[in-house]
């Protein structure tokens, strides 16, 4: 079965909505939600085809996209590739020019059961950051908390709060603490997965030694994984998780014994699976457009968010 190669554009304005359109009733998977674009076509790249079909559909001009995910999904009838771009800045207003109804949609108003199989990680990808700060290594309490207040007063929204460091009663006294101080920034406080926890703006991280030995995805609205190999990759992505971290990518002087996975060895592993990934070990702020570029979500460290704390 041919696969049809799709360009799609995650479209935001100022308030942070993100623009959907409606399928055509008469078309596949006619009547739900979608983010729009269209089919490349023959000889033309993806990013031409992404301006061509906003322009066709919306009557905007693309100015500036990044690469975002990729979706492979198989229907019964046939198989897409969705490459979807975030569309980073655009030129004219937004308009149906094919008479499809549009709407604007805050990232956790999108229901996935209005969207077709196919763009459900991208509902996942549209409600990530691109950085993924891992909280470690601090000598107190206080420290933990005063570096915790840093990376959310710096922009940081999205914190695995690792602490091994810590005895379990005090993890868990200053989880409650940062799940509050998180709230106040709609930041989301990730736990190491020995602690349950249900309140809103928190959830749980999997170790890949915890990863490999699941069944079933654990319960809780977002879940991750650490994983080191494509197996691990794939077992997350089975299981449906919200995203997943890979690494190492470089060589770390914190794991200097370790084999980094290169950046091609991520390229081609990212390729195989349907969730968003932040790649992790030995990477700058710098390197966030490469790892963009691999298909990553972007960029998770600890060392790299220190010089915030």
């Amino acid at each position: 079965m041919a696969m049809i190669h799709v360009a799609v554009g995650v479209i935001r304005n100022r308030h942070g909505e993100i623009l959907i359109t409606k399928r055509h009733d008469h078309v596949h998977q006619g009547g739900l939600w979608e983010f729009p674009g269209g089919k490349v076509e023959s000889g033309e790249t993806v990013e031409a085809a992404l301006r061509r079909e906003l322009h066709e559909e919306l009557g905007i001009q693309v100015a500036e996209s990044a690469p975002l995910i990729q979706v492979r999904h198989h229907y019964d009838d046939r198989c897409v590739l969705l490459d979807v771009f975030e569309i980073e800045r655009f030129e004219g207003e937004p308009r149906s020019r094919e008479g499809q109804p549009l709407a604007w949609a805050m990232p956790e108003k999108l229901s996935p059961s209005a969207f077709p199989a196919a763009d459900k990680p991208i509902i996942n990808a549209v409600r990530l950051p691109t950085f993924y700060a891992v909280l470690e290594n601090a000598p107190s309490p206080e420290s933990y908390r005063q570096r915790f207040q840093a990376l959310l007063q710096k922009g940081v929204r999205l914190i695995y709060w690792r602490a091994r460091n810590l005895p379990e009663q005090i993890y868990l006294k200053l989880a409650e603490e940062f799940a509050q101080l998180a709230k106040t920034t709609d930041a989301t406080v990730m736990l190491r997965d020995t602690i349950s926890s249900d309140s809103p703006g928190t959830g749980a991280h999997l170790t890949a030694s915890r990863l490999v030995t699941l069944k079933k995805r654990p319960p809780g609205n977002i879940v991750a994984a650490a994983c080191h190999s494509l197996e691990e990759l794939r077992m997350a992505d089975e299981l449906q998780l919200n995203f997943a971290v890979l690494s190492p990518i470089l060589p770390t002087t914190t794991h200097p014994n370790a084999s980094p996975l290169g950046w091609d060895t991520a390229t081609q592993w990212l390729k195989h699976v349907n969730l968003p990934v932040y790649l992790m070990g030995g990477l700058q702020p710098s390197d966030l457009p490469q790892a963009r570029r691999c298909g990553a979500q972007g960029i998770a460290g600890i060392r790299l968010f220190q010089r915030l704390s």
